[in-house]
């Protein structure tokens, strides 16, 4: 199911937006910096994949962009993303 079909209260950037970003399981932020997910496969879905292959978002910062890049639905540019966002996180 795509993220657009959800009603907006249960879509992650909407909750985001009126809840706070504690609201939102690690999923749901994670699949707010992928930004979209691929066919078959919404963003939450291809980031909950993620979390279950790497065990945690802290396992998921430690990897290579070359390696999640090759992750069914991330390719180079979400790779490069996400990398991005977690050393942003790190130089705070």
């Amino acid at each position: 199911m795509a993220l657009d079909d959800l009603p907006e209260t249960d879509r992650p950037r909407e909750r985001l937006y009126f809840n706070g970003p504690t609201a939102l399981a690690d999923a749901e932020l994670l699949a707010l910096q992928l930004g979209s997910g691929m066919r078959g496969k919404d963003a939450v879905e291809v980031a909950r994949e993620m979390l279950a292959a790497y065990g945690s978002l802290a396992g998921v910062a430690g990897r290579e962009v070359s390696e999640l890049a090759r992750r069914p639905g991330v390719g180079r540019a979400k790779a490069a993303r996400l990398a991005a966002a977690f050393e942003l996180t790190r130089r705070l």
